[in-house]
């Protein structure tokens, strides 16, 4: 992993610990808080696997050893200060000693006209659509129809994101390729296709690509 800055930068409060708020590197779900110090950071970075310092028994953790719910390191960021740290990961299993995906499940509250969005969010409702019938949903509609039908809208909004393109209209889409992100959300459910397996396949191009543009930078 490479290292941008000097950790020596980084201020461990008086018990040699830094604050590490853990994050999904796909969904952007904060997943748990826990704590740092040199030492598992130092371990955290070496393996590429989130490695902490458990207060309550005093020694290092490193997560996933025991119930192999791994963590592994996509990036580490700090703040303005450099007294805490951010830490997208992809997870093997849940965060939770509870068996949660994560930590922080309890919404105290939320407001009716500012809900979050997240593509993990909608991937949730449109499974809960396939598994829970509810009477007039288009989901549900679609799921009851079956794959034909999904397939036949995939192809039909593909065709609408190419016309509005063409015709250079922004706005239209922009609206139709959210059409068709939804209607490809539905046939990856009925298809049981994660955003995960899609995020890895992604990531996978990144690396060789990345090679391709290294090759062709030696020659």
């Amino acid at each position: 992993m490479e290292v941008l800055f000097d950790i020596e930068k980084l201020k461990f409060d008086e018990k040699g610990l830094i604050p590490a708020i853990v994050v999904d590197a796909v969904s952007g779900k904060v997943l748990t808080l826990a704590y740092m110090n040199k030492e598992s950071l130092q371990i955290t970075l070496q393996k590429e696997l989130t490695c902490f310092f458990s207060r309550s028994r005093q020694q290092l953790w490193l997560k996933g050893e025991t119930s192999g719910n791994y963590q592994h390191v996509v990036s580490i960021t700090a703040d303005c200060d450099y007294d805490a740290l951010v830490v997208k990961v992809e997870p093997d299993g849940p965060a939770c000693h509870t068996g949660s995906f994560s930590c922080f499940e309890n919404t105290l509250a939320i407001s009716e006209e500012r809900r979050d969005f997240t593509l993990d969010g909608l991937m949730k409702l449109i499974e809960g659509r396939k598994t829970e019938k509810k009477e007039g949903s288009y989901t549900t509609y679609l799921f009851e129809k079956g794959l034909d039908k999904i397939l036949k809208k995939v192809g039909e909004e593909s065709t609408e994101v190419i016309i509005a393109a063409k015709a250079n209209d922004k706005a239209e889409t922009i609206y139709e390729i959210s059409d068709l992100a939804y209607h490809v959300m539905v046939l990856m459910v009925e298809a049981g296709i994660s955003l995960e397996d899609i995020h890895r396949e992604l990531a996978s191009r990144h690396v060789i690509d990345h090679k391709i543009k290294q090759e062709k930078m030696t020659k």
